[in-house]
């Protein structure tokens, strides 16, 4: 089960402190339970684990792996941008053998991998280097299908599944996950005969992981989705208690925006001591990034991989400007053993480590880096989790999505909204004119000439 430890936040604030934010914690708790906030048409999150747990979803995600599996198609392309794929890639980067691709054997489950997140052309075409070389299928994710970067990506994927395929079959090796009525994609779709799972009108796309967004391409990638339920189910019903000795979410919500708001602490870092967490922290950033940072408000999301970033991020952790707070994620219990052994020459002065585990070391190194920055000034909340598996993944997507719900109540902001990301796009489009932006790239280009 997922835990909270506040401890190394116990020298930096009174106990009296941290009552008046859970005070505040449980508010937030109540208005994003009975949806009377801000944006309350996007909480639909909010039960999908018990929802998913109970319908046909898993078992439609899976007849598309078995189906495509039965074709031989060894590399899936997951086309989609922001929410739209990066709870898949946390969950697959984290389950996955890290050199799987460079391992002899037969394969259990295609190659996933992802593209719609960047508008790179040296991506995309060392992509399509690949595609040309495997047995290809694709999914894209887009609820309007118009937004540039995966629609780019799609225009270029599906028309070499088309050329090399046939139509016929490409409409077999194309599934859509988009908006159940509407929108260019849903269209294209109806009119080519794709297989659709919906994204639904009150799930926003940093809260989608546990919908199809990152439900298939999970299954594709040959991982358990229902024990990925099971946690995420356990989590549904402790974080909606409104007792916060026994539910996560308001411990970790209560206690950030406290040192956030009393003392000053404008950056979180989410630290983890295990490198198949790293595209965890790039999820996490974007869930509370786009959740909070607005109205001139909000705790800087950051991450690091220690304790390779130790050696480049570990100075200013330590001793730059006291601003930061960090949220460590532990696991407490390897799947994998591998011994230090002694060395006749010991060179290297590290025969004092002979006969332990590597992960002992790695423990240690946790533990030392956590009281060396407490003492240098740097607050700690502490996660830990048994193991990395489908379940405790579950258990940490749902949790850090109610816990930031409840934080961004707290903070007083609309956790659903995301109004700044229109800004790049719109003079994006100027540049590039797009019909209907002839005034604003006009604007824009006397601009650039001053």
């Amino acid at each position: 089960m997922l835990k909270v430890n506040l401890e190394g936040c116990k020298s930096f604030v009174s106990e009296e402190q941290y009552r008046e934010y859970v005070g505040k914690a449980l508010a937030a708790l109540d208005v994003l339970e009975s949806e009377t906030g801000a944006g309350n048409d996007f909480v639909g999150w909010k039960h999908l684990p018990s929802i998913n747990s109970k319908n046909s979803l898993v078992d439609e995600c899976e007849q598309i792996r078995d189906s495509w599996k039965a074709k031989g198609v060894d590399l899936v392309v997951v086309i989609g941008i922001g929410g739209s794929y990066l709870g898949a890639k946390c969950a697959i980067e984290a389950l996955k053998h890290p050199f799987s691709s460079l391992l002899s054997g037969k394969k259990d489950a295609p190659e996933v991998v992802f593209a719609g997140q960047n508008l790179s052309e040296e991506y995309i075409c060392e992509l399509m280097d690949l595609v040309r070389e495997r047995n290809v299928a694709t999914v894209v994710i887009s609820k309007s299908g118009t937004t540039t970067e995966p629609a780019v990506a799609f225009r270029i994927i599906k028309q070499y599944i088309e050329n090399t395929y046939g139509k016929a079959e490409a409409a077999e090796r194309i599934v859509a996950v988009t908006d159940k009525a509407r929108g260019a994609l849903k269209s294209l779709s109806t009119q080519e005969g794709y297989k659709t799972f919906v994204i639904e009108d009150n799930v926003g796309g940093r809260y989608s992981v546990l919908t199809p967004v990152g439900m298939l391409p999970i299954i594709l990638a040959g991982y358990d989705m229902r024990a990925m339920l099971a946690g995420a189910l356990e989590m549904e019903e402790l974080c909606s208690r409104p007792c916060a000795e026994t539910n996560p979410a308001l411990q970790y919500a209560a206690m950030r925006n406290l040192l956030y708001s009393e003392f000053g602490k404008k950056i979180e870092i989410l630290v983890s001591f295990n490198p198949k967490f790293q595209y965890l922290g790039e999820w996490w950033k974007q869930l509370y990034g786009e959740s909070e940072g607005k109205d001139g408000k909000g705790i800087f999301p950051a991450s690091v991989i220690c304790t390779t970033d130790l050696h480049s991020m570990g100075q200013y952790i330590q001793d730059g400007e006291r601003i930061l707070m960090e949220t460590v994620v532990t696991v407490e219990n390897a799947q994998r053993s591998m011994v230090i052994e002694a060395d006749g020459q010991n060179l290297d002065g590290l025969n004092f480590l002979a006969g332990k585990h590597v992960e002992e070391c790695n423990a240690m190194a946790e533990l030392g880096t956590k009281l060396a920055h407490i003492d240098g000034g740097v607050p700690q909340l502490q996660l830990s989790i048994d193991k990395i598996d489908e379940y405790n993944l579950g258990a940490i997507f749902y949790f850090f999505e109610k816990a930031c719900g409840i934080s961004a109540y707290v903070l007083g902001v609309n956790p659903f909204n995301q109004p700044g990301v229109e800004a790049y796009k719109k003079n994006m489009f100027a540049l590039l004119d797009k019909p209907g932006y002839e005034e604003q790239s006009a604007a824009i280009r006397a601009r650039l000439a001053e």
